[in-house]
């Protein structure tokens, strides 16, 4: 096991503590702006295509030297440099953590000429489905689950600008039937590639849904669809034998040290690849590998994403914040909080060290959120008046990016109007995170009208319901452009800050033996929605079962 000391057992954890319960707990955002003019720039980083302002976190320049402490006691960089190095940090599973050798130049990391002859291979396919008047193909159908689905239905969409026109992706990864029955009714077999994403190519939604979608092409196609499958089905799997007895012929592989939540940047980046090309699937991995080379090399002090996961320790053991908000202030980026829940949860939902000891301290916060500015109609209102403080995390982006053709020949109002868009939606971000830290006394709201408050309520009573306390605390990370590059980069900077709070805590952020435990038991009751058997069960799950066998 990890030597490396548990957090709350070096003496920067107490120091901390005692920090808190001192000058920690009570620091005011407003008075620490009107006491410092260079506060913005102090507390802000800037990162491979990400800038970061941290400003408006509840902590101060005594709070950040006590975090660095604490990283250094607890041996954050020889335990980083571990996982670069493909060392099994992985213990409780004896495997490699080794995302970041799938997006780096060949020779510079471990396995690279392995990785580098997959990609190779994938994207060499890639071009041959995207030239459509020879494949024929015009739509995409990724079944998958888990990270095999959240990293591309991601990715895609944010790429948006850079997808080809001539291809249109689908997801599909809910064993629901109303996930996939609506995808397959819209499409053409003949003009459709299914890929099948799963490692071992058993897993039970993704082949229930792959089989269906094989029942759905053989009745639409008509006589030869069989020896058709070979060109519209192919495989990112290890399990060539099952994929070649499904009738598959074409599979990309990867490797039991790439976590499925981490593995977008591998052949699970098939359906990204067909969407956006060659040359920017290799960008994508270009703006990722750079954040690793950040992370590798930066000093504490300057080094973002183990800046913003000391941040998350802070928050969670000591002010006792349980969730935390992702706020994207664009479009494309909608999936992104769906995407970090698996990234941060999965990895960091875990309740015993490496050791198996039980934890004292609470791990990973919710993380949840929408994309701005629909978030502000519809979750922001507890933000700002709830009785919860929940750190929030806006992402913006300067300068909007839309598909050529999409707007080019548009006319000069349309282009007009939409460049106005965007400065209003960078204005409701930057005032969301304004609003959270200044807040509103009641001696302002008693100063301001109120022009559809009810008239039977006295002015103070009205004040105090339009009272905001303030003091919220927000991040905002800000990208030029949303690039492939500065995607990449940015998904990249959120698993090293998820690795950073994983280490301090000393647990194994790259297993998932609660995602095991619910398949088991599902495996187990599947047989008896047939027998209609009860032996054994509790009485409620009895019950549920008698009711819905129907």
């Amino acid at each position: 096991m990890s030597t490396a000391p548990r957090c709350d057992r070096t003496e920067a954890w107490s120091r901390l503590a005692d920090h808190h319960a001192g000058a920690g707990r009570a620091l005011d955002l407003r008075q620490a702006f009107a006491a410092d003019a260079g506060r913005a720039e102090a507390f802000s980083l800037q990162a491979p295509e990400v800038f970061a302002d941290l400003s408006k976190n509840l902590w101060d320049a005594d709070t950040r030297a006590l975090l660095l402490a604490l990283a250094r006691e607890c041996q954050i960089e020889p335990r980083r440099d571990a996982m670069l190095a493909g060392e099994p940090i992985n213990l409780t599973e004896g495997r490699a953590v080794l995302h970041t050798a799938l997006r780096a130049p060949r020779g510079a990391a471990p396995f690279g000429d392995d990785v580098h002859e997959v990609l190779d291979r994938m994207l060499a396919y890639v071009e041959q489905v995207r030239d459509t008047a020879t494949s024929g193909i015009r739509h995409v159908v990724n079944i998958g689950i888990g990270g095999s689905d959240l990293g591309p239905q991601m990715v895609v969409p944010a790429l948006d600008a850079y997808t080809s026109p001539a291809l249109t992706l689908h997801f599909v990864s809910n064993v629901d039937g109303h996930d996939i029955a609506p995808v397959l009714r819209r499409l053409d077999p003949r003009e459709t590639l299914v890929i099948v994403a799963s490692k071992t190519f058993t897993t039970q939604e993704t082949m229930a849904n792959a089989a269906v979608a094989r029942a759905w092409f053989l009745a639409g196609y008509g006589e030869g669809g069989e020896a058709a499958i070979a060109k519209h089905f192919a495989a990112t799997t290890t399990n060539v034998a099952a994929a070649a007895k499904f009738g598959i012929t074409t599979t990309f592989g990867f490797w039991d040290w790439v976590g499925g939540r981490y593995s977008l940047w591998s052949a699970i980046g098939l359906p990204i690849a067909l969407a956006i090309g060659a040359e920017n699937f290799r960008a994508l991995l270009a703006g990722a590998h750079a954040m690793d080379r950040h992370f590798a090399e930066a000093p504490l002090e300057q080094n973002l994403p183990i800046q913003l996961g000391l941040l998350d320790v802070w928050y969670r053991n000591f002010l006792g914040f349980s969730s935390r908000s992702v706020a994207p202030y664009h479009q494309g980026l909608r999936r992104l909080p769906a995407y970090l829940q698996q990234l941060e949860m999965e990895s960091n939902g875990k309740s015993v060290d490496l050791d198996g000891e039980p934890l004292p301290f609470g791990t990973s916060p919710v993380v949840w959120g929408e994309a701005g500015t629909n978030g502000q109609h519809a979750y922001f209102q507890m933000l700002h008046q709830g009785t919860d403080v929940i750190p929030v995390e806006f992402v913006a982006v300067k300068t909007p990016c839309y598909r050529a053709e999409g707007i080019a020949d548009q006319p000069e109002g349309v282009r007009a109007g939409l460049a106005d868009q965007h400065h209003k939606l960078l204005a409701n971000c930057l005032a969301q995170s304004q609003a959270l830290m200044l807040g509103k006394s009641t001696d302002e709201a008693m100063g301001e009208s109120a022009p559809t408050a009810s008239k039977a309520l006295d002015a103070a009573t009205v004040a105090r319901h339009r009272t905001f306390p303030g003091n919220r605390p927000s991040t905002t990370l800000v990208l030029d452009q949303l690039t492939p590059a500065a995607l990449g980069a940015l998904i990249a900077l959120y698993e090293h800050r998820v690795f950073t709070s994983g280490a301090l805590w000393r647990i194994n952020s790259f297993d998932q033996w609660g995602v095991e435990l619910g398949k088991a038991l599902c495996n187990q009751l599947l047989p008896r929605f047939a027998s209609g058997d009860t032996a054994g069960l509790d009485g409620s799950t009895a019950a549920l079962l008698g009711r819905l066998r129907g």
